[in-house]
């Protein structure tokens, strides 16, 4: 009879979904950090961050390939810490927030890269374009209590993307040769999650 019990709850846990054994992390805004940095006149970066953004991390614990990631961003809460060119980057030249108040990414493929390292390929929708990026991942992290009882994770995504990809097209010539802005942007994700 012990026999049968166990047969039958083997074939259970074999065949439950593998969404049964994530967990749902929420990304904790005030402890991360959604940055970028752009080469400006051809001789420096310019850097700066999305202030608002919300997320969900479903992590699964037998198998992080498995996992899912979502994230959505408020373009208008860009800061660069000049206010003349923060209202640039938000007019119809660049992110065009009045048109597209969002950009938001959505996992597809999670893969493993080495030891606490990950590729997390998903969609990236920015301006009204849709395109497919690749997410470095170092982490998650080790899950940690803090003070007041809540378990966390944290984790450091980047990835490189062409802003001309999206719409971005804005430019000025300077008179020594090159652009104003460069075309490459590198994003910076530092996330920091609490368990659901």
């Amino acid at each position: 009879m012990k026999k049968i019990i166990v047969s039958i709850g083997t074939i259970i846990a074999l065949t439950l979904p593998a969404f049964a054994f994530a967990t749902t992390w929420t990304i904790d805004p005030d402890h991360s950090n959604v940055g970028f940095k752009v080469k400006h006149l051809m001789v420096s970066n310019v850097k700066g961050s999305f202030d608002k953004h919300t997320g969900t991390v479903e992590i699964n614990d037998k198998d992080i390939t498995n996992s899912k990631v979502e994230v959505s961003i408020d373009t208008n809460s860009i800061n660069t810490n000049v206010q003349k060119r923060d209202e640039h980057l938000r007019s119809a030249d660049f992110f065009d927030v009045a048109k597209y108040p969002t950009m938001t990414f959505k996992s597809k493929k999670v893969d493993k890269a080495g030891e606490d390292k990950l590729k997390v390929t998903g969609d990236l929708t920015l301006h009204g374009v849709t395109k497919e990026v690749v997410l470095d991942v170092e982490g998650p992290s080790k899950e940690s209590k803090d003070p007041w009882g809540n378990i966390r994770k944290g984790a450091t995504a980047t990835a490189k993307i062409n802003r001309k990809d999206f719409g971005l097209v804005w430019n000025a010539a300077l008179e020594t040769g090159g652009v104003a802005v460069g075309e490459e942007i590198t994003i910076t994700l530092e996330i920091e999650m609490i368990k659901k």
